[in-house]
């Protein structure tokens, strides 16, 4: 029974009808932030609470199957999470609206199951979890270059423009300012009017903060991408060899079933 129900979760037709439960939830949650007629809001209540049942029979499904194995996958504890901070009803305790507030984003966790449905999204996440260290470490890198240019711009311009550069922290506002290249051609053109070699300034800091930096970010994520693609493939070329060894194991013992019945009955004969 056990390989049964683990053959059930583990179709496409099973996992299928759970994206497709998960995608109208998000939806009907979306809908339920509009004023609606009170039938109608009490018909989409109905439909949220059966989708929460049906996670909650897949969980119980595939901890079924998979027993402790279940828990050894960090996308199965992601879900189960979610299901149960769904479970915690609005008037459980006598709290706050705020708090209820807070409560009722655990419905809206819901959609992230998205995440988890779909490979392509997971290999996407796991890649970003993978690159953290990557980014820090440029991060780190970044910040050195924004203190370098923050000490510089403050020598040189923090007396006509305290606006921009009157001390380390009106500077790196400016600075932060200049990476996400919101502005930045306001600000060196004001400062360039009285100093017009500034740009000998602000042209190396752009094209280091905004685009080597951020195409080191990019390379970064790209190439774990990369590798959670392949990962991604060879346990999912595993997953198929374990998955022949057990139909074959099962096809096996019940040819030596057969044999042994066959047997049997010539041996009674």
């Amino acid at each position: 029974m056990r390989e049964r129900v683990r053959h059930l979760v583990d179709s496409r037709g099973f996992q299928g009808f759970v994206i497709g439960v998960i995608i109208a939830n998000a939806v009907v949650i979306g809908v339920q932030t509009v004023a609606l007629p009170e039938g109608v809001a009490f018909a989409l209540r109905v439909f949220d609470a059966v989708c929460l049942a049906i996670y909650c029979v897949e969980a119980v499904l595939k901890i079924y199957a998979y027993r402790a194995d279940y828990f050894k996958d960090g996308w199965n504890i992601f879900d189960f999470a979610i299901i149960v901070l769904s479970l915690v009803p609005d008037y459980l305790l006598p709290i706050p609206v705020q708090v209820a507030r807070v409560l009722r984003l655990f419905r809206i966790a819901r959609v992230f199951r998205l995440v988890s449905a779909f490979r392509q999204l997971r290999v996407i996440v796991e890649a970003i979890g993978r690159s953290v260290t990557g980014v820090v470490w440029t991060g780190l890198l970044l910040l050195i270059v924004i203190y370098v240019f923050d000490v510089a711009g403050v020598s040189l311009f923090g007396a006509d423009f305290p606006e921009y550069f009157g001390n380390l922290g009106s500077g790196l506002f400016t600075l932060l300012q200049l990476v996400t290249l919101e502005g930045w051609a306001d600000v060196a053109r004001d400062i360039m009017a009285v100093y017009p070699l500034a740009w000998m300034y602000f042209a190396p800091y752009i094209v280091i903060s905004s685009f080597v930096m951020v195409n080191v970010v990019l390379g970064i994520i790209l190439g774990t991408i990369e590798e959670s693609t392949q990962a991604a493939r060879i346990d999912r070329a595993q997953g198929e060899d374990e998955r022949l060894a057990r139909e074959l194991a099962e096809l096996k013992a019940q040819v030596e079933t057969v044999e042994y019945l066959l047997e049997k009955r010539h041996g009674s004969r």
